[in-house]
């Protein structure tokens, strides 16, 4: 396993910079990989990353025995260490203050109405001014947790809401709400061209890497390409000469899910370069907005329902196309 060009050059620029870190491993930990550990225990390294450090002898067990397998089983209650030398995403792990929105807090989570731009998590070409570098510096305790609470993402340009996590035993309970779908998130989404037939439409499409264009998402056939089932209920709210407005329900959680549904369809959202929408009504980026989001809290068990108002953006490109998005 080898260092890519970019990261070769960040280690280059930190090879005099290193912690030597203990660890125990946790009875959460007991009988998983020794890497897979490693990431939940080292949450601002990437597990990859922590691979190469595993097979160059950066890990030692007790007694000062080396660790070369990432594969190797560990055990709850055994204690090592790990030299750590700074890469860029490890970097990127630092609060930032940045004003957030947010619409919900208790001791348990918080709900974030994202705005349009705004990065969720570092990544390459992102590595600083992320929705994890803000919840780093909103509340220091997140850095216990991996990816600073985030159970669920945005794109950059979507706008709206999100629920993060305070605590782990949360953050667990709400990644088991959404694998069970009972977290209901709906959007509004302006398209082009006139919606026709029923004005609802449940589009079950599987989706995966475009075998044409690996940088973008598409629908699948699962019997040639890779791919996981996709759900979207989509209903409309309003149509005009110019194009439609509608609400989609995500009954699946797949990346660029109704950007890909929708262009599926014949109507790529308005300003979506990648899914062939183009910029319209004054909204350059890509019209999509998480207006809704209801789950049971994981703690009180109380019903939570949140909403958040159409971004001027949009609310100003509904208005130029003369259409009425507040049936949502």
């Amino acid at each position: 396993m080898t260092l890519t060009a970019g990261e070769s050059d960040e280690a280059a620029d930190l090879a005099d910079a290193s912690e030597t870190r203990a660890f125990t491993i946790g009875v959460a930990q007991h009988g998983q990989r020794l890497d897979r550990a490693l990431a939940v225990l080292v949450p601002e390294f990437s597990r990859s990353y922590l691979q190469q450090l595993i097979e160059a002898g950066a890990v030692r067990l007790q007694g000062g025995r080396a660790a070369t397998k990432p594969s190797m089983t560990v055990h709850a209650g055994e204690v090592g260490e790990i030299e750590l030398k700074p890469t860029p995403q490890s970097q990127a792990f630092r609060p930032e203050p940045m004003d957030l929105r947010v619409v919900h807090e208790d001791d348990q989570l918080r709900v974030i109405d994202k705005p349009a731009g705004l990065v969720v998590h570092p990544a390459p070409g992102h590595w600083s001014g992320t929705l994890l570098n803000g919840l780093l510096a909103l509340d220091p305790k997140a850095v216990l947790l991996p990816r600073a609470g985030i159970v669920h993402r945005l794109d950059r340009d979507t706008s709206g809401l999100m629920v993060v996590a305070r605590t782990r035993a949360t953050m667990d309970a709400l990644v088991a709400l959404i694998a069970a779908r009972e977290v209901t998130r709906q959007y509004i989404a302006m398209a082009h061209r006139p919606w026709e037939g029923a004005a609802a439409r449940h589009v079950d499409a599987p989706i995966g890497r475009d075998p044409r264009n690996r940088l973008r998402m598409a629908v699948v056939d699962l019997e040639r390409h890779a791919g996981k089932t996709a759900r979207t209920l989509i209903e409309r709210l309003d149509s005009g000469d110019k194009g439609c407005i509608v609400r989609c329900t995500l009954e699946t959680g797949r990346t660029h899910q109704i950007r890909v549904h929708m262009a599926s369809i014949g109507h790529p959202l308005v300003g979506d370069a990648t899914y062939g929408g183009l910029p319209a009504a004054g909204v350059t980026r890509q019209a999509l907005h998480a207006y809704r989001l209801a789950f049971e809290h994981p703690v009180t068990k109380a019903a939570m329902t949140f909403h958040s108002p159409l971004p001027p953006d949009l609310a100003a490109g509904a208005q130029e196309w003369g259409l009425d998005y507040n049936r949502a």
